[in-house]
């Protein structure tokens, strides 16, 4: 069921041609005016998170009726607060929530969770508190007889169910690590079904990463060491090198770099620190998840002449290979029991509640 079908409010559906239209006018007024909305974002802590809520009801607000649109936000809002409070009860510091127009919101976790019992309970706040707000609004539609209330509890059931098919990142993907990981399989063949169900362009991205992910991990992974590789700059004084008559490297310098790595335990994120002795130069770079360290090597120079003086920007690159931590994934097996019977349970009810709502408010399924 896509979002066009749920709507039986008497209204004629826009053509695509037209929809498409609005939205890239919508998105060259973001692109024109962007420097401006950004200022807007200042104004407090949760100032993104506002900005864009607004953003995204007005994005749906060309496509569908305002109070529709409305609804819709206000629901993924129930359900990334769902995802903000089970955070909160393992101690672990988030963001508030980022919306996206026509992709949905996020939270971001500024600490990583310990294990994957933490990580699909966090999951599992989402969903569950996103069919509370669900049911709620179908509430309220039976009572007042509301096709426009009906229309968005057919959706905000819709939404949660999909949230749950076991595809990182969605929360299912999630929840599996603590239930069983061969729900990923699971995920990947019954993906390709609701690919053909939504004809979604989005979804098929999300799942041709999580295919390409699971490849790499389980099929190329077991074969050989996989080598990655990212970049990171520094911008490097040597106006004092210069006055002491010490030659600075040309750009096409090429060398490798002593480093350390270590793990910090408040952010709990990996770090590599590197060293230039020849320049006095020392840095740090954030690893993108965990890793083994393979080398830190100078891809180049850039030569900059600044007001505070001489400048060289440094260019390196950190090869590794990804860390998989087996203890990760240990979970007790009454854990796991729990989780999957929640799973499943939760599945059943949202299963259950579009039925329900398909037939008392007559949506279309």
């Amino acid at each position: 069921m896509r979002m066009e079908e749920t709507m039986t409010l008497g209204k004629t559906e826009k053509k695509k041609d037209s929809r498409l239209w609005y939205i890239g006018s919508a998105l060259t007024f973001l692109l024109i005016k962007g420097k401006s909305l950004l200022a807007l974002l200042k104004f407090g802590k949760f100032g993104g998170a506002i900005f864009s809520m607004v953003a995204s009801i007005g994005a749906y607000a060309l496509i569908y009726p305002w109070q529709f649109a409305m609804g819709i936000v206000l629901l993924l809002f129930i359900h990334e607060m769902g995802h903000v409070i089970a955070a909160k009860q393992k101690g672990l510091p988030v963001s508030a929530p980022l919306f996206i127009p026509f992709l949905g919101a996020m939270i971001g976790l500024k600490k990583h969770p310990q294990d994957a019992k933490t990580e699909a309970y966090i999951a599992m706040g989402g969903p569950i508190l996103g069919t509370i707000g669900a049911i709620a609004v179908f509430i309220v539609a039976y009572y007042t007889d509301s096709p426009l209330l009906y229309s968005l509890a057919y959706v905000g059931f819709f939404l949660n169910l999909i949230n749950l098919l076991p595809i990182h990142p969605l929360d299912g993907g999630r929840i599996a690590t603590a239930v069983s990981r061969w729900l990923w399989l699971v995920g990947l063949i019954g993906g390709l079904g609701v690919i053909i169900y939504m004809r979604s362009i989005l979804f098929f991205i999300i799942w041709a990463l999580f295919a390409y992910d699971l490849y790499k991990k389980y099929v190329k992974g077991r074969r050989n060491v996989i080598v990655e590789s990212f970049g990171a700059s520094f911008i490097v004084p040597v106006e004092h090198l210069y006055t002491q008559g010490i030659a600075i490297p040309g750009p096409e310098h090429k060398r490798e770099l002593p480093f350390c790595t270590y793990c910090n335990l408040d952010d709990q994120r990996q770090y590599v620190t590197v060293e230039w002795v020849g320049i006095d130069f020392k840095g740090r770079i954030s690893m993108p998840q965990q890793g083994i360290i393979k080398r830190v090597h100078v891809t180049g120079l850039e030569h900059q002449q600044l007001p505070e003086g001489y400048h060289i920007k440094l260019n390196c690159k950190v090869e590794y290979s990804r860390y998989e931590n087996d203890k990760y994934y240990e979970v007790p097996l009454s854990s796991r029991y729990k989780f999957g019977f929640s799973y499943a349970l939760l599945a059943v009810v949202l299963i259950g509640m579009m039925f329900m709502v398909h037939n008392v408010g007559n949506i279309d399924l």
